[in-house]
C-alpha cells in the first residue's frame, strides 16, 4: 500500500479517507495553528484500527470520492481524494470542527451534491422495478389502460415476458372476433338464435368476464399499489373494484340478453313434439320450409279488454313471403266480411254448406269464426280450434294454404313499439282517437314518430272514419314496423321487447322454426312489401265476390316476383324506407262521399307508395 499526501491508496487505486484525530486541538480558529494532522503526513496514532476511516466501498464513501475538488490553498486535492475530516476546513467554508485558513494540507470545502452522479448499488442488490415511483393517478391510469389493452401494466412494472404473453392473446382474441363480425351479414344473424349457438355465446360471456376481472386485479396488483401511502390504497382499491363491475358488466348484460331471448321462445314457441295442431309439418334442417316457395303467415290483431269475453280477432292481415327473396304481400280482410266458406276439410262445412251464416239476417262476420269454432267444440271435434277455423276460412277464400299463425293482444303491440322507440309514419289527416268521440287527444297530420299507445290509436280510430280507413292505417303500422324493427334495435331493446311479446296470445309457430324464421323475417326487412286491401268499392263486404277476390289475390302475389318498376316511371323512390317524391293529395280536401283513404284499389301496391315510409 503507498501514500500520497496523507492519504492511504486502497488496492485497485480507490482512495482511502484519511484517518480521524482525536483532541481538542483540532478547534481552531481563522489563521491560527493545528495539529500535526494538518500537515501532509498523518501520524502514527492516526492509522489505529479505532481512528481509521471506514472502507471506501460503501455507497457513502463513493459519494464523496466523487464530489468537485476543494478550492484554494496548494494543499487543495485533485479530483477523486476526499474532503477535509472534522478536524479542518478549506478556505471560505466551515467543517463540524470549526474555521481556518487554507494552508498545505487544508481540504477544500464539501459539495452541496449538484452534478454529482448517483450512488451505485451494492453488489447483490435487486434494481429498483420503476425508474420513478407511481402515483395514485398514475397506477390507476396504468391499470385502466391494461382493461383496454391487456399486458401494458405488466410491460410498465417490467414483468416483460407476462406482458408479452397477455399481450399477444388479445391481439389473437381481437382478430378473431374482427374476422367473425366481418363474416358475418344480416343473414347470418338467425345463427344467433340457435340452441346451441345461445349456450355458446352464454358460455364465452362467462369465460370472458372472469378473465377481464382477473386481468385488471393482477395489472393493479403488478404495478405495487403497497408503495402508495394509506389513502393512496384506499382511493385505488375503491377505484379499482369498481372498474372490474365496470368491465363486467357488458359480458354480463350479453349473456342475461341471451337467457331472456331464450326463455321467451321457450314461452312463446311450442315444440313440435308438444304441438296440439296435427297440421304443423316437421321441420327439416336443410328445408325447413319443406319445398315450398311461399309460406303464408295469418297475423291477427286481438281486440281483447277487460270487460269484453272471448276473441275479437279486430285485424286480420295474411303475409305472403316468397321464401327465396323476401318479397311480400300483405292480403288485409275486412273484419266485417261477411259469409265466408270453408273447405271440404273443414268442420264447419257440413254446419254452413253455403258460408258462414251465424247469426243471421246481419251475422256471419269474418271477425266472429274464431269464437264461434271456440264456443262449439262438438262441431270442430276439439277445444280451441278457433285459430284452425279461421285459417281455413281466409285460406279458402284466397286460394292460399295458410301455414302458421300469430295473434297478439293489441296493447302488446303498443309495448312492441314502444321497445323498438316508435314508429315514423306519414299521418295523412288529423286523427282524434279515444273514446266514440276522439276526446283522448289527436294526433296531427305529418310526419310523425308515434309512440306505441298513439300507433295503436292510429290503427283502431274510427272517429270520422270507417272500418276500411282504418285498415288502411294498420297495414301501413304493419309495414312501418317490418322496415324499422331493424337487428340493432332488437339487439339493444331486446329485453324490453321479449316482455312485450310475451303477450302474444298465442301461436302455431313450432320452436324448431324460431331460426329459419328470424333468417326470413331478415330478408323481408330489405324486400320490397306490397299490399292489397279487399275493401269498397273494388271488393264489396255484404256480397263479397269470391272469384273476383281470388283471382286479385293471384295476381298480386305474381306481381311480387316481377322487377319492380323504375323508380323514375313509377315517380318513387326504389328504396322501401324514403318517401315518395309525388305529392300526396290532401284528404283534408276529399269529397264527403269518399272514405279517408284510397279504397279504389285494384291491384297490390307498394307500401311505399301507399304510406310513404
Amino acid at each position: 500500500m503507498s501514500k500520497r499526501d496523507g492519504v492511504d491508496t486502497a488496492p485497485e487505486g480507490r482512495k482511502r479517507r484519511a484517518p480521524r484525530r482525536s483532541g481538542t486541538g483540532s478547534e481552531t480558529g481563522p489563521g491560527e495553528g493545528s495539529d500535526p494532522g494538518r500537515s501532509g503526513e498523518p501520524s502514527d496514532a492516526d492509522d489505529t484500527p479505532q481512528n481509521r476511516a471506514p472502507a471506501d466501498d460503501t455507497p457513502q464513501s463513493d459519494a464523496l470520492a466523487d464530489g468537485p475538488p476543494a478550492a484554494g490553498g496548494h494543499g487543495t486535492r485533485p479530483a477523486g481524494t476526499h474532503p477535509a475530516g472534522p478536524g479542518g476546513t478549506g478556505p471560505g467554508g466551515t467543517g463540524p470542527g470549526g474555521k481556518g485558513r487554507g494552508g498545505k494540507g487544508a481540504r477544500g470545502p464539501v459539495s452541496s451534491g449538484a452534478g454529482r452522479p448517483k450512488p451505485r448499488p451494492r453488489a447483490g442488490s435487486a434494481a429498483p422495478q420503476f425508474a420513478k415511483p407511481l402515483s395514485t393517478g398514475g397506477l390507476l391510469g396504468w391499470t385502466l389502460l391494461s382493461a383496454i389493452v391487456p399486458g401494458t401494466a405488466h410491460l410498465r412494472a417490467g414483468r416483460r415476458r407476462t406482458g408479452l404473453i397477455m399481450l399477444g392473446a388479445y391481439v389473437v382474441l381481437l382478430l378473431a372476433g374482427l374476422a367473425f363480425g366481418l363474416t358475418r351479414n344480416d343473414g347470418n344473424i338467425a345463427q344467433l338464435v340457435g340452441a346451441d349457438m345461445q349456450m355458446t355465446v352464454i358460455v364465452i360471456a362467462a369465460v370472458l368476464a372472469l378473465a377481464w376481472f382477473a386481468i385488471i386485479v393482477l395489472s393493479y396488483v403488478a404495478l405495487g399499489p403497497n408503495r402508495l401511502n394509506q389513502q393512496g390504497q384506499i382511493v385505488s382499491g375503491i377505484v379499482v373494484g369498481v372498474l372490474c363491475v365496470s368491465v363486467m358488466a357488458p359480458f354480463a348484460f350479453t349473456a342475461n340478453l341471451v337467457l331472456t331471448f331464450r326463455n321467451a321462445s321457450q314461452k312463446i314457441f311450442v315444440p313440435i313434439a308438444l304441438s296440439t295442431d296435427p297440421s304443423v309439418a316437421p321441420i327439416k334442417e336443410n328445408d325447413p320450409w319443406n319445398g315450398k316457395d311461399r309460406v303464408n303467415f295469418l297475423l291477427i290483431g286481438g281486440d281483447a279488454a277487460g270487460d269484453r269475453t272471448g276473441v275479437r280477432t279486430d285485424s286480420m292481415t295474411i303475409a305472403s313471403v316468397d321464401v327465396a327473396t323476401g318479397k311480400t304481400v300483405l292480403f288485409s280482410l275486412p273484419r266485417n266480411l261477411q259469409h265466408v266458406h270453408f273447405p271440404t276439410s273443414s268442420p264447419l262445412r257440413k254446419q254452413f254448406p253455403n258460408g258462414f251464416m251465424a247469426e243471421l239476417p246481419n251475422g256471419g262476420l269474418l271477425n266472429e269464426v274464431w269464437q264461434y269454432a271456440t264456443d262449439n267444440p262438438q262441431i270442430m271435434g276439439g277445444k280451441n280450434k278457433g285459430p284452425r277455423a279461421l285459417m281455413d276460412a281466409i285460406g279458402y277464400t284466397l286460394n292460399l294454404k295458410i301455414d302458421y299463425y300469430a295473434m297478439m293482444n293489441m296493447y302488446g303491440f303498443a309495448d312492441l313499439v314502444d321497445a323498438i322507440g316508435g314508429l315514423k309514419i306519414r299521418v295523412e289527416r288529423d286523427i282524434k282517437w279515444g273514446g266514440h268521440f276522439g276526446t283522448a287527444g289527436t294526433i296531427k297530420a305529418g310526419y310523425k314518430k308515434l309512440t306505441g299507445e298513439q300507433a295503436l290509436w292510429y290503427g283502431r280510430s274510427r272517429v270520422d272514419s270507417d272500418d276500411f280507413s282504418r285498415m288502411a292505417r294498420q297495414r301501413c303500422v304493419i309495414g312501418a314496423f317490418a322496415q324499422q324493427a331493424t337487428p340493432d334495435k332488437i339487439l339493444l331493446n331486446f329485453g324490453k321487447i321479449a316482455d312485450a311479446t310475451k303477450r302474444l296470445a298465442q301461436t302455431n309457430i313450432p320452436q324448431e322454426l324460431v331460426e329459419p324464421l328470424v333468417a326470413l323475417a331478415v330478408k323481408v326487412k330489405s324486400a320490397r312489401i306490397t299490399s292489397l286491401q279487399f275493401v269498397p268499392p273494388e271488393f264489396l263486404s255484404g256480397r263479397p265476390d269470391w272469384l273476383k277476390i281470388r283471382r286479385a289475390a293471384e295476381k298480386a302475389i305474381k306481381d311480387s316476383v316481377r322487377p319492380a318498376r323504375s323508380a323514375q316511371a313509377a315517380d318513387v323512390t326504389s328504396s322501401p324506407g324514403t318517401p315518395t317524391t309525388k305529392p300526396t293529395r290532401s284528404y283534408a280536401a276529399a269529397k264527403p262521399t269518399q272514405t279517408p283513404t284510397q279504397n279504389s284499389q285494384k291491384t297490390a301496391q307498394s307500401l311505399s307508395e301507399l304510406c310513404g315510409l
